[in-house]
């Protein structure tokens, strides 16, 4: 059965999907239709989703949270808090960031959401259509000019290197005040670390007795629901030491961390975004930002004629996480003494600019000096030799910071 042509379809109602569906209609896009899907088992359950921006952004509507000042704590209990100002880290619930773009889009003249199954893409002489399956079982094809799809990839493309950042968080409430609602661990070492990889608790708090409450690894493997709620257990209440506290509901999650290359175009008029097209920062695992620079700029080129999907990320930070992905998968450095120096010797705005890849060469490179220089070296000086490999994608839904 045939449907409407659309300027533009959109495969996916997530953050990369409403993002650009945002942007396309701000910036005067004729027409976008965006298939997301219905409710059922392949709707993901609510997920967070963490940013840094400076001044004020255009989901400010639906930030549960925000913070001024972050806090590290090394393996032996010592606290390094930064203020990064004029950073803020902010914190946004999926089902509020897409409540608020849902409210704007349904005022945009020209934009449609059909819900509705994507089974399949793929390019065509003048364009792209997308086979569709509707909520009654009828089959369904829409034709764009352009399609961007943001499912997730069945398999990951080869990578010299890939890891995991896999967590389990809970939503705590306590029975007294045990948080500092200005303050965001955003990396805790006082955990046991695995034999591979590295651990760390993760605390958001949203008020004086609330908080979010993340036990997280980069590893290979994945561990049993049990194992993260055992970690989960014995950081909050031996690390932490909330007390009595109860458990309003918990997010778990899986963030491919690698330097795979990711396509962005797959046929004429097909292109991949969000997690799909490369936009997971390899060695963080967040993707916001990097998402609304995409939808920016795929917007700005389609508004100037153009059809362009940039790189989410720039080669040199590619490279760099490339480097450190490798140094950590061979544990030719120490995890969170990595992380825990460069909190420690950069300037915390600098440092956050810089995982966000908007730092200068010669910024970089006095980064780089603050890093274990010779490890660091000699897993830059192998990399060009190393084969890109197959690796299995990761099952678990995954929750993009």
């Amino acid at each position: 059965m045939s449907g409407a042509t659309s300027d533009v379809v959109i495969v996916g109602g997530g953050a990369s999907g409403l993002s650009l569906a945002y942007r396309l209609t701000a910036a005067g896009s004729p027409t976008v239709t965006l298939v997301a899907a219905p409710d059922g088992p392949l709707l993901p359950p609510e997920r967070t989703w963490c940013y840094w921006e400076r001044d004020t952004g255009d989901f400010d509507e639906a930030v549960t949270a925000s913070w001024s000042r972050l806090r590290v704590h090394d393996g032996d209990g010592r606290a390094i808090t930064v203020d990064p100002s004029p950073l803020r880290y902010r914190m946004l619930r999926s089902t509020d960031f897409e409540r608020l773009v849902h409210s704007r889009l349904d005022r945009a003249p020209g934009f449609h959401v059909l819900r509705a199954t994507a089974d399949t893409v793929r390019g065509t002489a003048d364009g792209a259509e997308v086979h569709c399956t509707t909520l009654d079982g009828r089959p369904l094809t829409l034709r764009a000019r352009q399609v961007f799809d943001s499912r997730p990839l069945r398999s990951l493309p080869p990578a010299r290197t890939q890891l995991m950042q896999h967590f389990r968080g809970w939503f705590v409430r306590t029975d007294a005040d045990r948080f500092d609602p200005a303050i965001a661990d955003l990396m805790d070492f006082r955990v046991p670390q695995p034999r591979h990889g590295l651990a760390f608790g993760y605390v958001l708090p949203l008020a004086p007795d609330r908080a979010l409450v993340e036990y997280t690894e980069f590893s290979r493997a994945l561990l049993t629901t049990a194992e993260y709620e055992a970690a989960l257990a014995h950081y909050s209440r031996d690390v932490l030491g909330l007390g009595a506290f109860t458990v309003e509901s918990a997010e778990q999650g899986v963030i491919p961390m690698t330097d795979a290359r990711f396509a962005r175009r797959t046929g004429p008029g097909v292109f991949r975004i969000g997690t799909a097209g490369g936009a997971t920062r390899p060695a963080t695992g967040y993707t916001f930002s990097a998402v609304q620079r995409q939808s920016r700029a795929i917007a700005g080129a389609l508004r100037e004629g153009r059809v362009n999907v940039p790189a989410p990320h720039g080669r040199r930070a590619r490279a760099m996480d490339a480097v450190l992905l490798r140094a950590l998968d061979t544990g030719r450095i120490d995890g969170p003494g990595f992380f825990t120096g460069l909190f420690r010797s950069v300037p915390a705005e600098r440092l956050l600019r810089f995982l966000d890849g908007d730092t200068s060469p010669r910024e970089e490179w006095g980064i780089g000096l603050r890093t274990p220089t010779g490890p660091m070296l000699r897993t830059a000086a192998e990399l060009p030799f190393l084969p890109r490999r197959p690796h299995p994608a990761p099952r678990m839904g995954e929750s993009p910071r």
